[in-house]
């Protein structure tokens, strides 16, 4: 085997599956692995549960895209059974492709001076208050084109697919208007079609108060002038919601869950983020999808997190790292049984990282997640969260093969080396694209 040695794509022509149940005909592709680490299993992954599994010297068979054969190389099933030559070899882990259920593209512009603020004593509060933070991105969308918006995010998604991310969501919430939050939910859809990933697009117009209005007359018309028109455009997919002491109240997330599901869309919410507000335990209550944020959940929100089929829990740690902020209760979430999730909270001012592995690295240490229970939640629990796991998540026989080869053969690798990418190949629908 050539060291370090990159797997090139090969056709294995006329081999057929024999008695390989499914019949599934002629096998597209092969590769073998060092490692396969991969979730396995129903999704959401709790507890112990969430602990990737881990299958050395392991093969990786697909066929139109799809995954027919997941395991060790020495039981590959009668009539898959080929040689691993050098060109069929990697030397790395092979994993899921990652899955970034929480970003904020499309946006345009950066807000660096900010942070520079916030160095110097200013708050996130005090920017936003002041008209900057949500506010200020809202101006710079407006300002822009659309080919310009597109031509500034197509190039972030492209980093992001070169950092692992294979699937991931897009937001509304800097058009702060009826007219600017379709547009950017038009834009968002705009994205989706210009990049390689899966991406899923999600109403979050209960961002902040835009100017003009006030908060419940702005909450009436996102419930019954802008969800309405994006549901029936199918412009989106899902409804979220900022509950915080500077953005909207909890009697706000009622009335957009009952938005939400009369256009038949589910809920997000984020969720005690900068105080106790006790947004956790009201999105399990409302049905939400998930939780997100959550560095200042309350116990009885922890629980209920726990306690809760139907919502997840989407920890930010990057954010949480930016702002210096008081970590999210993540081991209790873990051990409790919560749905955990990772994303990386993508955007302009609290969060300017792209990367799932920097989010990865992160978390570990700021949570105390092993590598494997934060593997999994950056691949299957995140794909769950935006609907996706039924395609995309583990590498299990019936999904497609979205994956990634990583640069060395144990995924503790990736919170190991913070700042390196750890992302040597990324494959989508079995085709190389990175």
């Amino acid at each position: 085997m050539r060291e370090g040695g990159l797997h090139v794509r090969k056709s294995i022509d006329g081999l057929r599956s024999g008695s390989f149940e499914g019949d599934p005909g002629v096998i597209e592709d092969v590769l073998f692995a060092a490692a396969l680490v991969t979730p396995a299993g129903e999704a959401p992954r709790r507890g112990a549960g969430l602990a990737a599994s881990v299958v050395r010297d392991a093969a990786l068979v697909w066929r139109d895209g799809l995954i027919v054969y997941a395991g060790p190389a020495s039981a590959l099933p009668p009539g898959l059974e080929v040689e691993a030559t050098d060109e069929l070899v990697v030397h790395g882990a092979v994993v899921p492709g990652f899955v970034d259920c929480h970003t904020h593209l499309p946006f345009f512009g950066w807000r660096a001076d900010e942070f520079e603020a916030r160095l110097a004593g200013r708050t996130y509060r005090d920017l936003q208050g002041g008209g900057g933070g949500i506010l200020r991105s809202a101006r710079l969308l407006a300002d822009a084109s659309d080919e310009h918006v597109l031509d500034f995010c197509v190039p972030l998604a492209e980093e992001m697919l070169a950092h692992g991310t294979t699937a991931l969501e897009l937001k509304t919430g800097y058009g702060l208007s009826v007219e600017g939050e379709l547009r950017q939910a038009r834009l968002a859809r705009r994205l989706a079609a210009e990049v390689p990933q899966t991406a899923v697009v999600t109403l979050l117009s209960c961002h902040a108060v835009p100017e003009g209005y006030e908060r419940k007359e702005w909450v009436e018309t996102v419930c019954t002038e802008i969800l309405p028109v994006a549901a029936s455009e199918g412009l989106v997919d899902a409804v979220d919601i900022y509950v915080e002491d500077i953005a909207f109240d909890l009697n706000d997330l009622a009335r957009v869950a009952e938005a939400a599901t009369a256009a038949g869309l589910p809920l997000r919410c984020h969720a005690d983020q900068l105080g106790d507000s006790a947004a956790a335990e009201a999105a399990v209550r409302e049905g939400a999808r998930s939780a997100d944020h959550l560095n200042h959940a309350n116990t009885a929100g922890v629980a209920a997190l726990c306690a809760a089929e139907a919502t997840g829990a989407v920890l930010l740690p990057v954010s949480t790292l930016f702002l210096r902020a008081d970590p999210a209760p993540a081991r209790d979430l873990v051990d409790g049984g919560a749905a955990v999730s990772i994303a990386t909270d993508f955007n302009p001012g609290t969060s300017p990282t792209l990367s799932l592995p920097e989010a990865i690295g992160v978390a570990a240490s700021l949570y105390r997640m092993t590598p494997g229970e934060a593997l999994t939640a950056a691949t299957l629990n995140p794909a769950w969260v935006l609907g996706l796991d039924d395609s995309v998540g583990s590498l299990e026989r019936g999904k497609r093969a979205d994956f990634v080869v990583l640069d060395a053969d144990d995924v503790a690798m990736i919170p190991y080396r913070p700042g390196h990418n750890p992302v040597r190949e990324v494959w989508l629908a079995g085709r190389r694209v990175a």
